[in-house]
């Protein structure tokens, strides 16, 4: 018969982290309508990769600028919009002259979705580290000051898969389902040397604008003009919070923004206010839910809020032991949990196996293991971090047939300043074990009856240069 063992865990953990790449202009994204043409500038500079450079050089579809060292992202604007019924939808992507008479915009875009809002996803992760690809995009040369989704108004062209060289600026129509959640990148690439904002014009097409324009598109979303909420990672840009995207308009008398730190329905702080506070930049890592209230020049009021929460690096607590027969195919079960600092979005993958949500591992090996704790909001991956699982016998049988004849704690060799403690049910101390002894189930030289009896471990545990005392308690029957 094998003997059952249960686990003990110390571990040694030092954890590094990875930079996140989670589109700061994409976080940020200005929800739009289908109702009207939006009139809009590619405003970027090029100085925050919204992509990840190491994924996203060449796509495919997405291409760097004219200037071989600059990343994907030159002067860009970024929409978000959700169906608000099921059917076709498309968009015309004008680029508008400059100073009246000069074109000097080369407008491509790239399309991301359909996203699930419930979900609770961070779109704007995935979307930056290349695992959101593009559904629809464009970056052909644009002779017509035309691109987008459907048929060129110019020449008629009927968009087309993308194909590189086709000089079809124009992708098929896309099928919507009511609710679905779309983000619209738009990219000047001509302009990558001076920087400059150029104006371009949104106008959204298909046969559901054509049926009512005021329903294609929700148009409750642009109520939420200061987004969807945030996930952003520690050490990440600064997010900037604006009252001009407002149905208000220009037409702004005065504006109050505050901050319930602990989105638990109670102001902490009035952040700013006045007629030109119309913008306030969120710094990391200030997590919290964000209010505006508009008072426009008509004396109507307009409100929004947005919660922003910021995530760190993942760090590793402890390995915490769990004794879960049901949950074990083996009969010798080592069942831990990892136990992570912090409430992100984590997953976590132990001895090089495959990553998984749940925090709870079964029959894992006795001796020394390593986990990976990954962020899955993109705020950073550990190192492989080491834990050692130590087991004792569930029970013994002291009977001199050679098998399970004595008891004492497997692998306490590894642990620093090991006592062990055996009591009987009564709590008196029958036997003090230290490295290298066993318990033959005898006091004072007489044997014990079988019953259960009850251990303490003590044990030193050096954790980055601090001595954490620790002590297990656990039973273990004794069978004659």
């Amino acid at each position: 018969m094998r003997a059952l063992f249960s686990a003990i865990c110390c571990l040694f953990l030092v954890s590094i982290g990875a930079n996140a790449q989670n589109s700061p202009d994409c976080r940020t994204a200005i929800p739009v309508c289908a109702d009207a043409p939006i009139l809009s500038t590619t405003d970027g500079s090029g100085d925050i990769d919204d992509f990840d450079p190491d994924v996203i050089t060449q796509s495919g579809c997405l291409e760097k600028g004219s200037v071989s060292s600059a990343n994907i992202e030159n002067n860009t604007s970024w929409y978000v919009f959700r169906a608000g019924t099921d059917g076709q939808i498309g968009f015309d992507i004008e680029a508008l002259p400059v100073s009246g008479t000069i074109l000097t915009s080369e407008l491509d875009f790239a399309l991301y979705g359909p996203f699930d809002q419930t979900t609770g996803q961070n779109f704007c992760t995935i979307i930056g580290d290349g695992s959101a690809q593009p559904i629809r995009c464009n970056y052909e040369v644009n002779d017509t000051g035309f691109t987008g989704i459907g048929v060129n108004p110019i020449d008629g062209r009927l968009g087309a898969p993308f194909v590189k060289g086709s000089q079809n600026t124009y992708d098929e129509w896309l099928d919507v389902t009511a609710g679905e959640i779309y983000y619209l990148f738009i990219n000047n690439y001509n302009t990558n040397f001076d920087g400059d904002a150029e104006p371009f014009a949104l106008t959204f097409t298909g046969t559901s604008v054509d049926a009512d324009q005021n329903t294609a598109l929700d148009c409750t979303l642009r109520d939420e003009f200061l987004g969807l909420d945030i996930i952003a990672c520690e050490g990440d840009p600064d997010i900037v919070l604006s009252a001009l995207n407002s149905p208000a308009g220009p037409d702004i008398a005065n504006v109050t923004w505050t901050l319930d730190r602990d989105d638990d329905g109670t102001i902490d702080e009035v952040l700013a206010a006045g007629p030109a506070e119309t913008e306030f930049t969120v710094t990391s890592p200030n997590s919290g839910r964000y209010f505006v209230s508009i008072e426009t020049t008509l004396a109507t009021i307009i409100t929004d809020d947005i919660l922003i929460t910021f995530y760190g690096v993942p760090e590793l607590d402890e390995v915490r032991v769990i004794d879960d027969l049901v949950n074990s195919d083996q009969t010798d079960p080592y069942n831990i949990e990892i136990v992570p600092l912090g409430d992100g979005d984590y997953e976590y993958a132990i001895n090089g196996g495959e990553f998984q949500d749940d925090p709870q591992f079964f029959d894992v090996p006795p001796g020394e293991n390593t986990v990976i704790i990954n962020d899955k909001n993109g705020c950073g991956i550990t190192e492989a971090l080491p834990f050692l699982v130590v087991g004792y016998p569930k029970f013994f049988t002291p009977n001199g047939d050679g098998v399970h004849d004595s008891w004492n704690v497997l692998g306490i060799e590894t642990l620093t300043a090991p006592s062990v403690y055996i009591f009987d049910r009564y709590g008196k101390l029958l036997k003090q074990l230290d490295t290298g002894s066993v318990w033959d189930g005898t006091f004072n030289g007489r044997e014990l009856p079988s019953s259960d009896y009850w251990f303490r471990l003590d044990y030193d545990r050096d954790d980055t240069g601090v001595v954490v005392a620790r002590s297990v308690r656990r039973h273990f029957s004794l069978v004659r």
